[in-house]
C-alpha cells in the first residue's frame, strides 16, 4: 500500500491566494463611498444604506478579480507571483467569482430601491468596461474616477432615493481616484515623475475644497437654522464648529496619508515607490470620504468612516492593496 504523502494545496495557503487576488485590505475603502453618498443628502443612513453598501463591496472585489483576469498575461511578464500566474487561482474561477460577485452586487442594490439599481447598472458597466478595455488607454483613469464617484451616488440614491445633492462629493472623491489611478499605470515598471507630482496638486486642491466649501446639505441646514423663528442665530454657530474642526482634522489626514509617498515617487519614480504610492492613495480614500460625511454634518459617519483607516493600513501589512 502506498502511503507516500500526497501533494496538496493547504487551505490557508488557498485562502491567502483568494485574498491577494481580491485585495481584501482595500474592502475597507469601500464603505465611505455610500455613507459618504448618504451624508450629502442630509438623510441619516438606514437599512437601505446598508444593502448599498454590500453591494459597493461585492462590485468592488468583481472589479477586482476581473482585473486580474484579464490581465494574467501581462501578470506573467510583469508580476509573475500574483494568485493567477503562479497557478495558485485558476483563471475560470477568477472569471466566474467576477460574475457571481457582479450578479450579487446588482441584486443587493435592487433591495435598495429602483434609484440605487439605476446607479448601480452603469456602475457595474463601467467595472467591466475598465478592466476588460479602458484600463490601458487614456480613458481608464477618468473611468476608475467615474466608478468611485457612482459608488458615493449608490449610497445617496440608496439612503434617499436621490442624487442631486451628492454630485459635488462624488466629483471630488472621483477626482482623487482619478489621480491615484493616474500613478498606479506606471507602478510595475517605473516611469515619469509627473504623475505622483499631479497627485501632490490634485491632494492640496481636493483638501482646499473640502473644507472651504460645504456640501449642499450642510447649506440648507445652515439656511434653515438661519431662517427658523425660533431659532437664533447665536444658538446654532457653537454647532457648526466642532463639524468644521472635524472636517479640517480629516482633511488633514487624508493629505498626510499620500502625500509623503506621492513625493518620494516623484523624486524617484520607481516600481517599489510608485506601489507605495498608489497603496497610501486607496488608503487616504477613507479619511477623504470621512471629511465628505463630516462637512455635511454626519458627524457618526465620518468617525465611523475613520475608524476604518487604521484597520485597512494593519491588513494591508499582510496583504497588498495593489
Amino acid at each position: 500500500m502506498d502511503t507516500a504523502p500526497r501533494p496538496s494545496t493547504p487551505r490557508s495557503h488557498r485562502g491567502r491566494a483568494w485574498a491577494e487576488l481580491l485585495r481584501l485590505p482595500a474592502l475597507f475603502s469601500v464603505p465611505g463611498d455610500a455613507l459618504a453618498g448618504a451624508a450629502a443628502t442630509g438623510t441619516p443612513p438606514n437599512s437601505r444604506t446598508l444593502y448599498a453598501i454590500a453591494s459597493s463591496l461585492c462590485l468592488y472585489e468583481a472589479g477586482m478579480a476581473l482585473n486580474d483576469w484579464a490581465d494574467r498575461d501581462v501578470d506573467a511578464v510583469e508580476r509573475p507571483h500574483r494568485p493567477l500566474p503562479s497557478g495558485r487561482v485558476r483563471p475560470a474561477a477568477a472569471l466566474t467569482a467576477a460574475c457571481d460577485l457582479t450578479t450579487a452586487g446588482l441584486a443587493l442594490a435592487a433591495r435598495a430601491g429602483r434609484p440605487a439599481l439605476a446607479v448601480a447598472t452603469p456602475l457595474a458597466v463601467t467595472v467591466w468596461a475598465y478592466d476588460l478595455g479602458l484600463k490601458h488607454t487614456p480613458a481608464g483613469p477618468v473611468a476608475m474616477g467615474a466608478a468611485r464617484g457612482l459608488d458615493l451616488l449608490l449610497g445617496a440614491a440608496a439612503t434617499a432615493g436621490r442624487t442631486r445633492k451628492a454630485l459635488p462629493s462624488a466629483a471630488l472623491l472621483g477626482t482623487h481616484t482619478l489621480a491615484v489611478t493616474t500613478v498606479s499605470r506606471q507602478e510595475a515598471q517605473g516611469g515619469s515623475p509627473l504623475p505622483p507630482l499631479a497627485a501632490l496638486a490634485t491632494t492640496a486642491l481636493l483638501s482646499r475644497l473640502v473644507t472651504r466649501h460645504p456640501s449642499p446639505a450642510t447649506t440648507d441646514h445652515r439656511q434653515a437654522m438661519a431662517h427658523g423663528p425660533t431659532r437664533p442665530r447665536a444658538a446654532g454657530h457653537p454647532r457648526q464648529e466642532p463639524a468644521a474642526l472635524l472636517t479640517a482634522a480629516l482633511a488633514t489626514a487624508y493629505a498626510a496619508t499620500i502625500a509623503r509617498p506621492c513625493f518620494h515617487a516623484a523624486l524617484n519614480p520607481s516600481p517599489p515607490l510608485t506601489q507605495h504610492a498608489v497603496g497610501a492613495g486607496i488608503r487616504a480614500t477613507v479619511p477623504l470620504q470621512a471629511a465628505l460625511a463630516a462637512r455635511s454634518r454626519a458627524t457618526a459617519s465620518a468617525l465611523l468612516v475613520a475608524a476604518l483607516a487604521p484597520l485597512g493600513a494593519r491588513f494591508a501589512k499582510k496583504v497588498s492593496v495593489t
